[in-house]
């Protein structure tokens, strides 16, 4: 059994599609932040499992559905279907077998257009950064994680904005958890992104990555 956390605002045009891709022995954890276009009732309509958090923040809604997951594992994934919640079945496969501790999905887009230049650009130099901090080998710090959670709850982060993902490569390194990564192909995302489709998202998105980084 694996819990995925899915952090959302505003998704509602995307949920179905995603939720209808939970693989098999999974269980859906949608932690709305505040959504304004229905997407809770979405989500509850799908049959997933609905958590409000009221603390605005990416770093917020992951940890809410961190707590509230009961499953030993727990994958976080976008819920914008930029992602196929189907490749968690995979990547979750090696942390099952006690080969590593926590994988990390590289993002590989199947168009360029659905992953902007600046925004490649930018985690190109983040993922370069974090490597040299972490000694890890990491080509991308994407939204897609997974590892046992009461090892994640016990890494105490404490970033509730977009630096969630690099501090926990940064506390599981620190811990001496083997970190690897494997491919996710990137799926052009449903309705207007709110991070890495405009460059003010980007901007606010690096900014809290190097609070972390110089933490």
């Amino acid at each position: 059994m694996i819990d995925i956390v899915l952090p959302c605002l505003n998704e509602a045009a995307a949920l179905p599609w995603v939720l209808s891709r939970i693989p098999p022995g999974a269980r859906a954890l949608v932690v709305d932040n505040g959504s304004t276009d229905g997407s809770a009732a979405v989500a509850a309509a799908c049959g997933a499992t609905v958590i409000e958090c009221a603390e605005r923040g990416y770093g917020a809604a992951c940890h809410a559905g961190l707590q509230a997951a009961s499953a030993e594992l727990v994958a976080f994934c976008d819920c914008d279907a930029t992602i196929d919640p189907r490749d968690i079945t995979r990547l979750a496969r090696p942390v099952l077998e006690g080969s590593t501790d926590l994988v990390v999905g590289r993002r590989v887009p199947v168009r360029d257009a659905g992953w902007p230049l600046h925004a490649r650009l930018g985690n190109r130099a983040l993922a370069r950064r974090v490597s040299r901090h972490a000694g890890v080998k990491l080509r991308d710090i994407g939204p897609v994680r997974v590892a046992v959670r009461e090892a994640l709850l016990a890494l105490a982060i404490d970033d509730r904005r977009c630096g969630y993902p690099v501090e926990t490569v940064l506390r599981a390194a620190a811990a001496g958890w083997r970190v690897t990564q494997d491919d996710v192909a990137y799926l052009p995302r449903a309705g207007e992104s709110k991070v890495s489709g405009t460059i003010s998202g980007t901007w606010h998105t690096l900014r809290d990555v190097r609070a972390v980084l110089s933490s």
